[in-house]
C-alpha cells in the first residue's frame, strides 16, 4: 500500500501546487458582479480558457498531453500505460462530476441573478423548467447581462457543484503535471498549473460556478486518483 501512494506522491504535489495558485488568485481577485459589464478582451480570453476545458476543445487539449510523453520518446510500454491511466481517469472523473451534480443540486449562480432580473421566482424554479425555456430565460438576461456571460448560461443550464470543467483541468494537472515534474520538466509543468487556475477563475468569472465548486472539483480529482491503478513496465521500445 505504501509503495502505491509513493508512486502518487509527485502527481499529489502538483495537485497541491494548483490548489494553492487557485486559492490565492480567488483570494486576490474576487468575483465582480455578473450584471458588470465586460471588455470584449477579458470575455474572449476567459471563454477561451473556460472551452479549453469544456466541449468539444477538451479534446484538443486532452490530445496535446498525451502527445507529451511520445515527444519526450518515452518507451511505447510506458507511453501505453500513461494512456490507459489517463483514460481511466477521464472516466472517473465524467462519471462522479454526473452523479455528483445530480446528487448534490446545488443551483448555479447565475440563477440568483436571473431572480434578481425577477426572470424566476427562485433559482430552485429555474430548475423545475424544461431545457427549453430554460434557454429562453436565459436569453431574456441578454438584455441586461454581458453576451460573454449569456454564452456560458445557455449552453450550461444543469446544477452547479461540482465544477465539471475544473475537474478536467486538475486532472490534467494531477495527471500530467506529476508526469512533467517527475520528468524534471518544470517549466511546462508551471505553465499547465497556470492554465488550470485561468480555466478555475474563468469558471467564476462568467458566473458558472461558486469558489466551493472549483475548490471541491479538485479535491474530487484527488480522491479519484486513488482509484487509478499503477503496475511496473520494463524500458523496452
Amino acid at each position: 500500500m505504501m509503495s502505491f501512494i509513493s508512486q502518487k506522491l509527485v502527481n499529489y504535489l502538483a495537485l497541491a501546487f494548483f490548489a494553492l495558485a487557485l486559492f490565492i488568485a480567488i483570494s486576490i481577485f474576487p468575483v465582480p458582479l455578473l450584471s458588470d459589464p465586460i471588455n470584449n478582451a477579458a470575455g474572449l480570453s476567459f471563454s477561451l480558457l473556460t472551452d479549453t476545458a469544456g466541449k468539444p476543445f477538451f479534446l484538443i487539449t486532452t490530445v496535446l498531453l498525451c502527445l507529451l510523453p511520445v515527444f519526450f520518446r518515452l518507451p511505447k510500454k510506458q507511453i501505453t500505460k500513461l494512456w490507459i491511466q489517463f483514460a481511466i481517469l477521464l472516466v472517473l472523473s465524467f462519471g462522479a462530476k454526473t452523479i455528483l451534480k445530480h446528487e448534490t443540486a446545488i443551483p448555479r449562480p447565475y440563477t440568483y441573478e436571473l431572480q434578481r432580473l425577477n426572470l424566476v421566482t427562485s433559482p430552485e424554479n429555474f430548475y423545475q423548467l424544461n431545457k427549453s425555456e430554460r434557454k429562453n430565460v436565459v436569453k431574456k438576461a441578454s438584455t441586461y447581462i454581458s453576451k460573454w456571460r449569456i454564452r456560458s448560461w445557455e449552453a450550461e443550464t444543469n446544477y452547479s457543484f461540482p465544477s465539471g470543467h475544473t475537474i478536467f483541468a486538475a486532472i490534467c494537472v494531477l495527471f500530467w503535471g506529476g508526469f512533467l515534474l517527475r520528468t524534471r520538466h518544470y517549466l511546462l509543468a508551471g505553465g499547465l498549473v497556470t492554465w488550470a487556475v485561468g480555466v478555475g477563475i474563468s469558471r467564476l468569472w462568467l458566473g458558472m460556478h461558486f469558489p466551493s465548486d472549483v475548490m471541491g472539483s479538485i479535491l474530487s480529482a484527488a480522491v479519484l486518483y486513488l482509484f487509478i491503478p499503477e503496475w511496473r513496465v520494463d524500458s523496452e521500445k
